[in-house]
């Protein structure tokens, strides 16, 4: 552990903020070396990540802030004694292109399940942190000495992806960030006078910096329905804003400016052990960099009320849309229209597969397949056969057991004859025009031509599609960097 003077300020508070200071300033980190890495806090990931983030791949950096109250001036906020919890997520997926962007805000109260989670100690040792089913998220981070690799490790149970990195930092990072770039311009719908935050300000846009902006992004009793999800929304104005004035030419061509933001984000940060040195975050940095802002969405994982409760207070996942968001940020599929995307679209082999599943289909009595499990969970086969035949009503369908190999990917092979049966059952299943296998057809157990589904390692479960969303559900709440919103 790098810095171990510092190792209690770990968990602490952020918002979000120094990603965005990073995808604003991309090189700034050139200044000042040696004396920015006396800066930078380090803490072990316990295995919990990829092992960092790398240059030809997408990224996916965690970005975590804590209700701690620990550092100059942040002990009248309240709660001082408390250990702190994961009160501010930011999961923040930057496309393998650099093209577009997408940061998925996770409300502290969602129900998760936070797993076990391996722990590095400050003697050297290690020890396993037992994990809890049907508690809030913000408990992922300080509750039974939780650092954020547990964090990290409920991020990927959540929604099935793993961090690259994560960063963390305090209270301060609003303050001084925001007074190092002469503060930030926000907008709000109506007049706030919120007790608890300290915000009082009249309705209209204001330039909010230092202690003022702190209250900006702690404000949610005075805004929306009052709640955490409500202040989510704010902050990610608040971010927006941030975002446009770090690109701005007033920022970026004052070096008074730009200095004053590698000290206050240095000294703010706290990041995993792949990242604890300044020409590592330089190279983050200017990963980050390449990225528009316009092209950059905020979103916030899709929730309801808790069913199980009669007074609301948690949030529990919409198990209608959540998927969809999770699939494609691990797809890599932009909330925003680019125009590399749209020209990837026009990929002759893309076309190509997208013609297999164009024409008639047969009706589900007449569809014979014989199903093999080539990677998939144990029982997959078994089980889509009984779906297929109960849910469906391909009665004519059996299960073959284990392919001779497995495959990453789920196929369907049939003969040309059989183009109209391959074309229903991949409506039916959810294939895409990929897994479509024209060859030819082999003999089922009643020596009858059939059709042959290898489930892969990409199976994710009878009924469920393995189609790549392409498009957000309109019900989730989205918005993009480049856009000014106010607060209500």
């Amino acid at each position: 552990m790098k810095k171990k003077s510092k190792a209690k300020k770990i968990l602490l508070w952020t918002g979000g903020i120094m990603a965005f200071v990073l995808v604003g300033t991309a090189g700034a980190a050139y200044l000042y070396l040696e004396h920015l890495n006396d800066n930078i806090t380090s803490v072990s990931d316990d295995g919990a990540s990829t092992g960092g983030f790398s240059k030809d791949k997408a990224i996916n950096l965690l970005v975590i802030g804590t209700d701690k109250r620990t550092g100059s001036g942040n002990g009248g906020y309240g709660d001082s004694g408390s250990v702190g919890h994961a009160d501010t997520t930011i999961l923040l997926h930057v496309s393998k292109d650099r093209t577009n962007a997408t940061a998925l805000s996770i409300p502290r109260d969602l129900i998760v399940d936070v797993p076990d989670c391996q722990t590095a100690q400050a003697d050297g040792t290690s020890k396993v942190i037992p994990g809890t089913e049907g508690v809030r998220f913000n408990t992922s981070l300080g509750q039974d000495d939780r650092t954020p690799s547990c964090t990290m490790r409920t991020v990927t149970e959540l929604t099935g992806i793993t961090p690259d990195n994560f960063m963390v930092a305090d209270f301060n990072a609003v303050k001084t960030l925001t007074t190092a770039v002469g503060g930030v311009e926000v907008c709000l719908g109506k007049d706030i006078d919120d007790p608890d935050s300290h915000l009082k300000l009249s309705k209209g846009t204001h330039t909010v910096q230092g202690e003022q902006a702190l209250a900006f992004v702690r404000t949610r009793h005075s805004v929306g329905f009052g709640g955490d999800l409500s202040r989510i929304q704010i902050q990610q104005q608040f971010l927006s804003a941030l975002m446009r004035k770090l690109k701005s030419n007033d920022t970026l061509t004052s070096p008074t400016k730009m200095i004053k933001l590698a000290e206050a984000g240095t000294k703010a940060l706290t990041v995993d052990s792949q990242l604890d040195s300044i020409d590592k975050l330089k190279d983050l940095g200017l990963e980050l960099g390449k990225l528009d802002v316009k092209n950059l969405t905020f979103t916030t994982v899709p929730v309801v009320d808790n069913p199980a409760e009669k007074v609301k207070a948690t949030v529990v996942l919409n198990n209608s849309t959540a998927p969809t968001v999770f699939q494609m940020i691990k797809d890599d599929v932009s909330f925003t229209k680019v125009k590399e995307q749209a020209a990837a679209s026009k990929d002759a082999a893309a076309a190509a597969a997208a013609a297999r599943l164009k024409g008639t289909q047969s009706a589900a009595s007449a569809v014979r397949v014989q199903i093999m499990n080539g990677g998939a969970v144990s029982g997959s086969a078994q089980e889509t056969l009984n779906w297929l035949q109960i849910q469906e009503g391909i009665t004519k369908s059996e299960n073959a057991g284990n392919a001779p190999a497995e495959l990453a990917k789920t196929t369907l092979e049939y003969a040309p004859d059989q183009a109209d049966q391959a074309r229903k059952l991949a409506a039916v299943m959810g294939l895409p025009g990929s897994a479509l296998k024209p060859g030819k057809s082999v003999e089922n157990s009643q020596g009858l031509p059939t059709m042959t589904l290898t489930l892969g390692k990409d199976f994710k479960g009878a009924g469920v599609s393995l189609t790549a969303p392409t498009t957000v559900p309109d019900t989730v709440q989205k918005s993009t960097a480049d856009k000014v919103q106010c607060a209500k």
